[in-house]
């Protein structure tokens, strides 16, 4: 078998995080071997950062109970520890855009959770299954951020992913008119629609 890429969770505190931290367990391709997250839970084990907070319902993983927590902001740490990381992090779009650019920067590519770049013009926004010919742009940010192998990529908003890759296999049939529901304002904010907003 051929030797796991050693991930990096960044915002592992966070709902999208915890969400990582779980479907990342026992993955065939990545082995998560660093947390990171604010200040105010680094250097706490992952198990305590997230104690009363955790929004899962399946349990903490294993792996990662007892994993200390890294500093979002140790660049070097998580470069060290890591082939790449996985993004998703709570900030000001403009700290993001920055933090990821610092990680790029510093030849650790980012697979960003965040809209914080998905406007940014050679960011390739990717569905695999529906546009993996977007990853070419990459070269064109790399020459702009002066990097060999650092990069980032983002995935599209959450509910398209949902209903684009059903419109992408019906597109020979030429629908016209689409009716899509989201309830974002709920799931976005960890809430559901039993404990959610009244």
């Amino acid at each position: 078998m051929q030797k796991k890429l050693r991930a990096g969770i960044v915002g592992a505190t966070g709902m999208v995080g915890q969400r990582f931290a779980t479907l990342l367990e026992n993955h065939p391709f990545f082995e998560v071997t660093a947390l990171a997250a604010s200040p105010r839970s680094a250097n706490q084990t992952y198990e305590s950062a997230v104690e009363g907070r955790w929004k899962m319902n399946t349990p903490i993983p294993e792996y990662a109970k007892k994993m200390v927590i890294i500093d979002a902001s140790d660049v070097e740490k998580l470069k060290s520890l890591c082939d790449f990381v996985f993004c998703a992090v709570d900030m000001k779009k403009d700290e993001i855009r920055a933090l990821e650019e610092t990680y790029a920067k510093a030849e650790l590519p980012v697979v960003s959770n965040n809209s914080a770049h998905r406007g940014t013009p050679d960011v390739p926004m990717v569905i695999p299954e529906i546009n993996d010919e977007h990853l070419a742009i990459i070269d064109a940010q790399k020459k702009r951020l002066g990097t060999k192998r650092g990069f980032i990529a983002v995935k599209p908003n959450c509910s398209i992913q949902c209903y684009v890759p059903m419109l992408s296999a019906l597109r020979k049939y030429e629908p016209y008119e689409v009716v899509v529901t989201t309830y974002q304002a709920i799931s976005g904010a960890g809430k559901t629609l039993i404990n959610g907003p009244k």
